[in-house]
Parts: C-alpha cells; sequence; structure tokens
C-alpha cells in the first residue's frame, strides 16, 4: 500500500506543529529542532514540515512505498512520463534512510517516490537541488529531499 507524501518548508516550526497537530487532531510522530512529521492513517499520508529552507510553502510532494518492487514499479511510471528521472540509493535524508526515485512535473513541482530502509540521527543533506540536474524553478535550500 503507498501513503502519499507532503513536504512544507515553514518559518516557525514551533507555530507550524501546534497548527498541524490541532488540524490532525494528532501529535507528530517525529519531532526535531528542525523537523517534525506526521504518519497519518486518515487520510494516509507522511505529511512532514521543516525550517532552514528560506522560503516558505510547499518543498515537494511524493509517494512512499513499503516495498522495494513498489518503488520499481513508480519509479517506472515517473519515467514513462516524459521527464528526466534521478534515482537516489542509500539517500540521508528527513531524518531517514531511503532509496529514492525524483522528477519534476510539467510545472516543476518537485515528486519523489520512496522507500524508507531505517532511521538516520541526523536531518541529511544527500544532495543538494542543484545536483539533481530536474528542471523547475527550485530556489536553493538545504532541503536534503529536493532535486
Amino acid at each position: 500500500m503507498k501513503r502519499l507524501h507532503v513536504h512544507v518548508a515553514v518559518n516557525d516550526l514551533s507555530r507550524s506543529v501546534r497548527f498541524y497537530s490541532t488540524l490532525f487532531g494528532a501529535a507528530p510522530s517525529v519531532i526535531k529542532a528542525d523537523y517534525a512529521k506526521w504518519m497519518l492513517e486518515d487520510p494516509r499520508v507522511n505529511f512532514a514540515i521543516s525550517t532552514g529552507h528560506g522560503t516558505a510553502g510547499l518543498d515537494h510532494l511524493g509517494i512512499q512505498v513499503e516495498r522495494p518492487d513498489e518503488l520499481e514499479a513508480v519509479a517506472a511510471r515517473l519515467g514513462s512520463a516524459g521527464e528526466a528521472v534521478r534515482e537516489q540509493k542509500q539517500a540521508n535524508c528527513c531524518y531517514a534512510r531511503s532509496d529514492k526515485a525524483w522528477i519534476a512535473d510539467p510545472e516543476g513541482i518537485s515528486w519523489e517516490t520512496f522507500f524508507s530502509l531505517g532511521e538516520s540521527t541526523v536531518y541529511g543533506e544527500d544532495h543538494a537541488p542543484g545536483e539533481m540536474a530536474l528542471a523547475g524553478p527550485k530556489p536553493a535550500s538545504r532541503a536534503c529531499c529536493a532535486p
């Protein structure tokens, strides 16, 4: 089964944690000094927020998968969309280790599909946005999770 992933860059983590905890009726499942994540079942979404991106707002969208074969299938569909796909293995991002595939949609919105391999003790900066060389207007940031 898959889970939608939404990552929003915020300016004030504490204020945003209060807002989203109220909205979702749940506390974050992960909270760090610069990051918070809710693993919700209704709706089935991995919703994350973090600071330090320079510009607040939507950072990226994604599809989290539960098995490596699902990652391969979704990544293959991304490749069929006619845009360049960037794969990452053992990426350290958002306090997790994951295998990923990235693409930018026609409007430049970054999409990832990923299979989490385990936790990480650091936020991670496996690839800077410019290193991914995907099309689309993406401001430079510290986001480890962005092409």
